[in-house]
């Protein structure tokens, strides 16, 4: 089987390319290059410098054939969203659409659509919050990759589309960039080894900053391989369904490197949500078996003080 995977330079797709190759699956891989890196690479994927929004994309599709597209590319800050609306839309939700109508012309037989768990819910009133809760998206980040799934939705009642959609909660591990909000366990690692200040951004009420579920890149491979023939039609929350604040999670990394220097207070970012954290029971009944054992706090630690050691 062959699989496309849009966004296969970057922090999380490369690690799934690495999890597709190394089960036997033969992989392209589709990347601008805009945050993902040459050295994410697997040697034995094939890959196309290019961004999903272009015409030529469809070339890439006839030319590879591909049975299934798992799709990982995205711009993925929620502040910039908020600044750039239309960027992000035309990126998360025009670019997506470009990448389905490939899909439809050349008869794929699945899509693995990569939502966001840790946004499109919103402030939620169910907490841990589950897939049958309905999105609130706060940001045109959030707001743009529900559309995505809406998208997904049609294309399947229109043209018999198979679809999974994973919702990821907040993922770190090794290859991720420490810029931006999204990598602030990378951001955290990076500014106390060459003693920068990090920024601990919270709500007034809530000063040790804000909740999230933090999940480790390689279960969210476990993930993107079951999906292959797994949930059809449905939507799965991955997450660990651990709260765990930015102060928390500051005090952990600052600890394990043995390094005493206190963040900044600041003020949340707009689009900023205060708490986020998954219901993960669909994941482990219908897929991983117990994903909280697995990921529990002290794996947690353990994973974070590994990927200390190789930055």
């Amino acid at each position: 089987m062959k699989i496309l995977v849009t966004g296969g330079a970057g922090f999380i797709g490369s690690h799934v390319v690495d999890g597709y190759i190394a089960a036997g699956y033969k992989v392209i891989i589709v990347d601008n290059l805009s945050t993902g890196k040459r050295e994410n690479i697997h040697p034995a994927a094939k890959f196309y410098q290019i961004e999903i929004r272009s015409a030529q994309l469809e070339e890439i599709f006839q030319l590879e054939n591909p049975d299934i597209v798992n799709h990982h590319a995205a711009q993925i800050s929620v502040p910039f969203s908020v600044k750039n609306p239309q960027e992000d839309g035309d990126i998360n939700a025009l670019g997506f659409l470009n990448v389905l109508n490939c899909c439809r012309e050349n008869k794929i037989k699945k899509v693995i659509l990569i939502s966001s768990g840790g946004a499109i819910y919103g402030e939620a009133d169910e907490y841990p919050t589950s897939e049958n809760y309905a999105p609130r998206p706060l940001s045109p980040y959030a707001i743009h990759k529900l559309i995505s799934e809406y998208y997904l939705a049609f294309y399947n009642h229109q043209y018999g589309l198979d679809y999974t959609v994973l919702r990821y909660s907040n993922v770190y591990g090794t290859r991720q960039i420490p810029h931006g909000e999204a990598g602030v366990v990378s951001i955290f690692i990076t500014n106390l080894r060459e003693g920068i200040k990090s920024n601990l951004y919270a709500f007034p009420d809530e000063p040790d900053g804000m909740v999230r579920d933090y999940v480790f890149v390689k279960e969210v491979v476990k993930a993107n391989i079951l999906a292959l023939n797994k949930g059809s039609l449905d939507y799965i929350n991955i997450g660990t369904g651990l709260e765990t604040t930015t102060g928390q999670l500051y005090s952990m990394i600052s600890d394990l490197m043995n390094v005493n220097e206190k963040p900044v207070r600041a003020e949340a970012r707009p689009g900023d949500i205060k708490r986020s954290c998954l219901n993960i029971e669909k994941a482990e009944k219908i897929w991983i078996g117990n994903l909280k054992y697995l990921c529990n706090k002290r794996s947690r630690k353990r994973s974070i003080f590994l990927l200390i050691a190789v930055n």
